[in-house]
């Protein structure tokens, strides 16, 4: 018998925390409006029956726990010493937060635990303008146009030329800010061999990148879009993440990085830095909106509701036909 069921029993409370634990589509935010990202490590991630929550344990405070906002995260930065169980991972999935596993600190990205897509509407524009050279080029040119001004763009310059006048302005910004710090010539330099050796601008700057690359990397995965396909870059699993990322680094990650020149825990400082830049700098809605314009979207932010998304059936010649249904003809 089920007792839940029968007149004058007593509710079943764990029941009735999961119930109000599990989020509806209407409660989810929008990924422009959710946070940032969190950093975790050496922590152990669970799932309990309120949520998920990130356990520390220590001979002089005993077993301390907070509850992680799953549902309003872009991305989840694990680092070494973290532990996560499968019900955490699903939860996260479920809430279309993209969890990344990391190197210390953040600097390294090695694997990705990705939430399903809600629409391919924004993937089939992606891949469409990837898959023509001409549409390729316009949507790179359009890229440099953002990050330099359409001005110092001529029109009918290639490529090639691109990549040069790229070279150009972020040697003059490195030049411009080395002088405004006082640091002397600044050489960008990434070596994970001989990470320790570095100086903090190039430490705070690989940080404060990781970060940005997560955010970046999220965002792209919950419009539905592929992050390997890259106008810009080429042949990487996170090529179109390295092509977005690249539009806000001269407003956010460099010159936070040369702030840094004389810290001595410039890593930390950088990632929560920049964590705090992001509120006023709004980059999700940014990131959201670029990422439409540049493929000819428009510049709606909102998400399909999933509760509305049907599989369509491709069809050559009409278009997509409605799907789950029965298309043979009646004898």
């Amino acid at each position: 018998m089920n007792t839940a069921a029968t007149p004058g029993a007593q509710p079943n409370p764990t029941r009735a925390r999961r119930k109000l634990a599990s989020p509806t589509v209407a409660m989810l935010p929008r990924i422009a409006d959710s946070l940032s990202f969190l950093y975790l490590d050496i922590v152990r991630i669970h799932q309990d029956d309120t949520g998920v929550c990130a356990e520390v344990t220590s001979e002089r405070r005993g077993t301390e726990k907070v509850y992680v906002p799953t549902a309003a995260l872009g991305c989840v930065l694990l680092g070494p010493g973290t532990s996560i169980t499968a019900r955490a991972l699903a939860t996260f999935a479920r809430h279309g937060t993209t969890v990344l596993i990391t190197g210390a600190g953040g600097v390294r990205c090695y694997a990705a635990a990705l939430p399903d897509s809600l629409t391919t509407t924004w993937l089939e524009r992606q891949t469409r303008a990837w898959a023509d050279d001409t549409r390729r080029l316009a949507v790179a040119t359009a890229m440099y146009e953002k990050r330099f001004g359409e001005a110092t763009v001529p029109p009918g310059t290639t490529l090639a030329q691109l990549r040069g006048f790229e070279g150009q302005h972020v040697k003059a910004h490195y030049r411009v800010l080395a002088q405004q710090y006082k640091i002397g010539r600044f050489r960008r330099a990434y070596d994970p061999a001989s990470w320790d050796t570095q100086d903090p601008v190039n430490l705070a700057l690989s940080a404060a990148n990781t970060c940005l690359y997560g955010i970046v990397h999220a965002a792209i995965l919950a419009l539905g879009c592929s992050a390997a396909l890259g106008f810009v870059h080429n042949g990487n699993q996170q090529a179109f993440v390295y092509d977005i990322a690249d539009l806000y680094k001269a407003d956010l990650t460099i010159p936070l990085a040369f702030s840094l020149h004389a810290s001595t825990n410039p890593e930390a400082e950088a990632r929560r830095s920049f964590r705090d830049g992001l509120r006023l700098f709004k980059l999700l809605p940014r990131i959201v909106g670029d990422i439409q314009e540049l493929l000819g979207l428009g510049s709606a932010y909102d998400i399909p509701d999933p509760e509305e998304q049907l599989v369509d059936l491709w069809d050559p010649i009409s278009g997509p036909v409605p799907g789950g249904m029965n298309h043979g003809t009646d004898t």
